[in-house]
């Protein structure tokens, strides 16, 4: 299930912990994960760049989860909302879906030029790549796995209209950072900013044109294990495709193939959190891995870059493996609930009568108790 309203209100305490720990990790596999950033080798500032990072990407993430999950929808409405604020993102604020000097290396024009649309000025495989990357590293998995570590209140709103308001209001400081930074030497055309904004618009209505729930259907569904590696193999192979047409091309199918196997197997009815998990937690530590191999922009340490790129790698198996274990406690605890609330069955078997001529013992005992037995005067 998507969601599980039942569930108690977290307490207060436990509410901030998890709005902080989305805040944080959302930014991580953003920016971080990969390791393409400049400041990989340099943990101090990898630390002080979270203070930025975090109102642009980690509010967004909090926003979009508390809304579905105040309005009772799923994962549907997840994605939804975060290909539209990946749009923003890309489109409306930093622009990079249209800059063609939005980062001065010779490997932006190699990303950018072999699929670029000459009209609206668009590289066809900048626009799947970013957006792809916000739904699914910026927002998705990180609210997947921040989840699957409080499974009795992943179904729960976790901020209050204070928190939210905080959430928009730190939102709305980083965008005017972001977009006064990025548009000083340049500015997408009118149209470019209007198509944008009225995809986003358009992707914000179809989350909540969605129907909230879906019967589950009978059916198998590969174990948490084979989705994870799965995951793995699929998000790592779109990385590794070339930016040319046909590589882009095999990118949008891989993204299809994806979604179609995860709507195929959420829809059975032996689905559950874990395989939400193994889905997120591949695409972590697909990137991960990646970081290894990934050039950073700029000059860098090489020791320190290897030795962040295994930190966070290693940051990422454990909180996988302890979100498992927290999703595989909280099932076995409602088992257990579920049994001991379970209804006691009356018994099949028929009462024996007591053969001829002899006194039932609860009789014996009636008579004994009483006094006026035949043994006493």
């Amino acid at each position: 299930m998507d969601t599980d309203r039942t569930a108690p209100r977290p307490p207060l305490r436990h509410r901030s912990v998890l709005v902080l720990a989305l805040l944080v990790l959302s930014p991580v596999c953003a920016e971080y994960l990969i390791g393409y950033l400049e400041l990989v080798s340099r943990p101090v500032e990898m630390l002080v760049g979270l203070l930025v990072l975090a109102p642009l990407y980690g509010t967004v993430a909090v926003m979009i989860r508390e809304v579905v999950r105040r309005t009772g929808r799923g994962w549907p409405a997840i994605l939804l909302l975060s290909a539209a604020f990946g749009v923003v993102q890309a489109g409306l604020i930093d622009q990079s879906l249209f800059n063609p000097d939005f980062i001065d290396e010779p490997f932006w024009d190699e990303e950018r030029l072999p699929t670029l649309l000459a009209g609206p000025d668009v590289s066809v495989n900048h626009a799947l790549s970013f957006v792809a990357g916000h739904v699914i590293w910026s927002f998705a998995a990180p609210i997947a796995v921040v989840e699957s570590c409080a499974p009795r209140y992943a179904g729960r709103p976790w901020s209050g209209r204070l928190g939210m308001s905080t959430m928009i209001l730190l939102y709305a400081l980083a965008v005017l950072v972001f977009f006064d930074e990025h548009t000083m030497e340049f500015m997408a055309a009118p149209a470019q900013l209007g198509a944008s904004a009225v995809l986003a618009l358009v992707l914000i209505a179809a989350a909540f044109a969605v129907p909230r729930r879906r019967v589950r259907r009978p059916g198998r569904v590969p174990s948490p294990w084979k989705v994870g590696g799965l995951g793995v193999i699929l998000l790592t192979t779109f990385h590794a495709l070339p930016p040319h047409w046909t590589g882009t091309v095999l990118k949008a199918l891989l993204l299809v193939v994806c979604g179609g196997l995860l709507l195929r197997w959420s829809g059975r009815a032996g689905w559950g959190r874990v395989h939400v998990l193994a889905a997120a937690g591949s695409a972590l530590v697909a990137n991960a891995a990646l970081s290894f191999v990934v050039e950073p922009v700029g000059e860098v340490s090489y020791p320190a870059k290897y030795a962040a790129n295994a930190t966070l790698l290693l940051g990422v198996l454990v909180l996988l493996a302890w979100a498992r274990r927290r999703l595989l406690g909280a099932a076995a605890e409602a088992e257990a609930e579920a049994v001991a609330n379970r209804p006691a069955e009356p018994s099949s078997e028929a009462p024996v009568p007591p053969a001829a001529g002899l006194t039932p013992p609860s009789a014996a005992l009636s008579n004994g108790a009483g006094g006026g037995g035949d043994g006493q005067g």
